[in-house]
């Protein structure tokens, strides 16, 4: 009897090394991992280059940050852009969205790469919805102006833009955020949405409780219907600039709470 068992040893070791073995423990290895890949996307009036905080905040954590540059034209060409560089992640991803970048997410995060959804400060809507709809119901915000052209692109009033957009931010960092603004095409916010990836995704949602730009209640709506684990902290719109640690927590916390296999 004991002289089988060398070959019993022998027969269980070569199983476990054998090519389906292995290919099974690497599986299992890839299951709950921590996502390693965020991809950050901006909303109205303010582009990529705010989210310049989270990205340090997020690399020096060892995440792979990518931030989309949405031209603001349509729902559908913002979704592409997100679309494009979802695509280029070598892994499943947090997808994030800011304000008008909510809407872009939540169309946008059915792509088989998003393992999550975080929504700061952000519209989600629903399939079958538009943006404009959200606001039904809710009070508007008289520091938040806009000011649209003859060919329907918006701005936010100069005047107004701190008070409205970044009253926590230093003078100087508002005055940038106003002078390089991006025009939005006003007619998005009329646009149905066809895909509602927090029903299938989960999410996470940064609300900034002073911010000028939603009504609170609209926010907490928001981020209540689609079951987000909430997050508040004291800071305007710009929250991404002003209070970058928390909502770099935020995906971090989403990227180790919606870590999967790589698909």
């Amino acid at each position: 009897m004991f002289k089988l068992i060398p070959a019993m040893l022998a027969a269980a070791l070569a199983v476990a090394l054998s090519p389906a073995a292995q290919a099974g423990d690497a599986t299992s290895a890839h299951h709950g991992a921590q996502v390693k890949n965020v991809v950050l996307v901006h909303g109205a009036f303010a582009d990529g280059a705010g989210w310049r905080p989270v990205y340090d905040d997020l690399t020096a954590r060892g995440y792979r940050v990518s931030i989309v540059q949405n031209p603001l034209t349509s729902l559908a060409d913002d979704v592409r852009a997100t679309q494009r560089v979802l695509d280029r992640q070598d892994g499943p991803a947090i997808l994030v969205g800011h304000s008008w970048g909510g809407t872009v997410i939540t169309e946008a995060g059915d792509h088989d790469k998003v393992a999550g959804l975080v929504y700061v400060s952000a519209l989600a809507p629903d399939a079958g919805e538009t943006t404009a709809q959200q606001y039904a119901g809710f009070a508007p915000t008289p520091e938040f102006v806009i000011d649209t052209g003859s060919d329907g692109y918006g701005f936010i009033n100069p005047a107004n833009f701190k008070a409205g957009f970044a009253h926590d931010a230093t003078d100087a960092d508002a005055a940038f955020l106003r002078d390089s603004q991006v025009p939005i095409n006003m007619t998005v916010f009329g646009t149905t949405l066809t895909k509602a990836a927090w029903r299938t995704k989960p999410s996470w949602a940064v609300i900034a409780t002073e911010d000028k730009a939603f009504d609170q209640t609209m926010l907490i709506h928001m981020a209540e219907r689609i079951n987000a684990r909430i997050t508040k902290v004291a800071a305007s719109h710009a929250v991404f600039m002003t209070q970058p640690t928390v909502v770099a927590d935020t995906i971090d916390r989403a990227a180790r709470e919606a870590g999967q296999p790589v698909r």
